[in-house]
């Protein structure tokens, strides 16, 4: 399948820069992908969509600053972005320029020394345990926010906004953006409603932002990243599926760990681990039934996923590219009404 399958125009005046405020205020475009209807709502008006048939599984991974900015030995300046512990003081890290093996970097409470090149991934060893690195990190680091985003708040302002109100466990180098529509009010309403709310853990990596630099789209190779789904959730989560109810998983991570631990059958298993698993068409469902996600880039791993939630087999419809799929069309009508695309931007809601 070629990558240019999954490029569309966005005009750059439609990238969010900020999120919404209140956070669930945000537009919602709900599509009905049996139905091949579209609507425009606001997030709040979940409340009003969703019902006690519907379950709400959210990804409550904590965003660190792991933006760090150090200098070589010689005096040149260096920009890392942690990406993932590999062990107890060794990171996978993009580093900025690219470092020499063996070259040795001054963060000023600490240092590390680079031990390994992988492409645009590298190692570094840091000279203190992660318990104490986490510390320096909340002095030093600095949030994590994409490229696209231009910064003109405060780094307090910023790690307030580049989280989820529900993030718990820390471990993620960019955050789970679907989430950030909910507010603690929100998630209060929908569960008086009696919708029940599940969580799980991914640490958000390369693994899901890494761009697709091959032609051919089945080539691309996903990095790994760390998720968490215990056996209270799963078995919460089998039971809802028994009963006939939606699952609704908020954010491509949360999917993505649902659709690693489900089997042929549907049915999942209490694991922890690491998963590089691709989606895109024609891939078939095993557990998900619907997703709340934002607006993604173009030829994106992120935009074959959600490609693949509104095609065959997962509807009658085959895929053939995006901008023809019901996926693009959304697109296109978000961008006529002036959503807010990417990170901070406005979401859907797929069912």
């Amino acid at each position: 399948m070629d990558t240019s399958n999954f490029l569309y125009h966005l005009p750059e005046n439609r990238i969010a820069q900020k999120p919404t405020s209140p956070r669930d205020h945000s537009k919602l475009l709900v599509i009905d992908r049996k139905k091949k209807k579209i609507s425009s709502q606001h997030f709040y008006n979940l409340t009003n969509i969703l019902n006690k048939n519907d379950v709400l599984v959210l990804n409550k991974t904590k965003v660190f600053p792991a933006r760090i900015y150090g200098k070589k030995e010689s005096g040149g300046k260096v920009e890392l972005l942690l990406i993932k512990g590999v062990k107890e003081n060794i990171w996978e890290v993009l580093t900025k320029p690219r470092i020499n093996i063996d070259t040795k970097i001054l963060f000023g409470l600490f240092s590390g020394r680079i031990i390994s090149n992988n492409n645009e991934i590298s190692c570094i060893k840091f000279n203190i345990k992660n318990s104490k690195l986490y510390l320096f990190l909340d002095k030093i680091g600095h949030t994590p926010i994409p490229p696209y985003i231009k910064n003109f708040r405060s780094e307090e302002e910023l790690k307030a906004e580049y989280q989820t109100v529900y993030a718990k466990n820390v471990g993620s180098a960019a955050a789970p953006t679907a989430g950030f529509h909910f507010t603690k009010k929100l998630l209060n309403k929908l569960k008086e409603k009696g919708i029940q709310i599940e969580y799980l853990t991914l640490h958000v990596g390369l693994g899901t932002f890494s761009p697709i630099r091959e032609k051919d789209l089945t080539k691309h190779k996903m990095h790994s990243e760390y998720f968490e789904l215990d056996r209270k959730t799963t078995n919460s989560l089998n039971l809802a599926k028994k009963e006939g109810k939606k699952i609704i998983a908020v954010g491509t991570t949360t999917t993505r760990v649902l659709e690693t631990c489900s089997n042929k059958k549907g049915i999942l298993k209490e694991k922890k681990g690491y998963t590089n698993i691709f989606i895109y068409p024609p891939y078939k469902y095993r557990f998900v039934d619907g997703l709340i996600t934002n607006f993604h880039l173009p030829k994106t791993t992120l935009l074959a996923l959600v490609s693949a939630f509104i095609s065959f087999p997962n509807t009658e419809k085959g895929f053939s590219d995006f901008n023809s799929s019901l996926i693009g069309k959304a697109y296109k009508k978000a961008i006529k009404e002036n959503y807010r695309f990417y990170s901070f931007g406005d979401s859907c809601l797929i069912y």
